[in-house]
């Protein structure tokens, strides 16, 4: 997503993307603690599911 959005030669940290999915789980989930939406794949990244 880094790569996508600001190129390969980005100096962005992986965690950038961390912070973005975290506000992104306070606005849309019900509880954000135990997110339905934005699910972690881990070591893949994330997921979105459609309900």
């Amino acid at each position: 997503m880094i790569n996508a959005v600001r190129g390969i030669d980005s100096f962005v940290n992986d965690r950038a993307i961390d912070v973005h999915v975290t506000n992104l789980r306070r606005k849309i989930e019900n509880n954000p603690k135990e997110p339905q939406y934005i699910k972690t794949v881990w070591g893949v990244g994330y997921k979105f599911i459609k309900q």
